[in-house]
């Protein structure tokens, strides 16, 4: 019987991501995904049904962060600022894993279509669960669920400043400010999930403010 590897899980998702972007999604199978893992294809199917499902890994985790930020959040607390509180637990729990994946992840994502559909419903799954996280609070269908996609699109936004932040070259430049990052409430640059945390944040007060300009 093979060794069960406590950390497998995290193996196969970077050994699939360096492979999606090595030679693409469609030519890489799982018997290869395995392989570059150092584990078994027994291995893999124990923790994920198919290839696809790989880049949905800690989605059930994240959506679960989000919900339990909410039902935690202030009694009399506004939707969006439940919402807030729900980013700021899910974020904070970012490590230099999910950033140093994240690059590797969207390109596979951009490169093709089944993969693309696969992170759109990765995102109605995360909206489901604030949306019936701020109805157990009371809030109204409509209301709950369109707090729940800004949720996702700031945190998306996030996500994507995130990474980028990791990427640009370290010139001393200040890149907390302007419509992509903190606007000065915290450092993109944390490898932690500060900074995540901050830009989450930021973002969701631009859209609130986008939200008021439609009068």
């Amino acid at each position: 019987m093979p060794r069960w590897e406590p950390d497998a899980r995290a193996r196969l998702v970077v050994a699939a991501l360096h492979l999606f972007t090595e030679q693409g999604y469609d030519e890489t199978t799982v018997t290869q995904i395995a392989e570059r893992a150092g584990l078994t294809k027994s291995t893999f199917f124990r923790h994920f049904p198919d290839k696809r499902e790989v880049l949905a890994a800690g989605q059930e985790t994240l959506s679960g962060l989000f919900a339990e930020g909410i039902a935690d959040a202030p009694e009399g607390a506004t939707a969006l600022d439940a919402v807030g509180a729900g980013l700021d637990r899910a974020c904070s729990t970012m490590t230099s894993f999910n950033r140093e994946l994240g690059s590797r992840m969207s390109a596979a994502i951009a490169a093709n279509a089944e993969l693309r559909e696969r992170h759109r419903l990765k995102q109605v799954g995360m909206a489901a669960a604030m949306a019936d996280a701020l109805r157990a609070r009371g809030v109204p269908q409509a209301v709950a669920a369109l707090a729940a996609e800004m949720g996702v699109l700031a945190f998306s936004e996030a996500f994507t400043a995130w990474v980028a932040a990791d990427e640009a070259p370290d010139d001393g430049t200040d890149r907390t400010g302007g419509t992509g990052g903190t606007g000065g409430t915290g450092d993109a640059g944390d490898g932690d999930g500060e900074g995540m945390v901050a830009l989450a944040r930021a973002a969701l007060d631009r859209l609130r403010g986008a939200l008021a300009e439609l009068g």
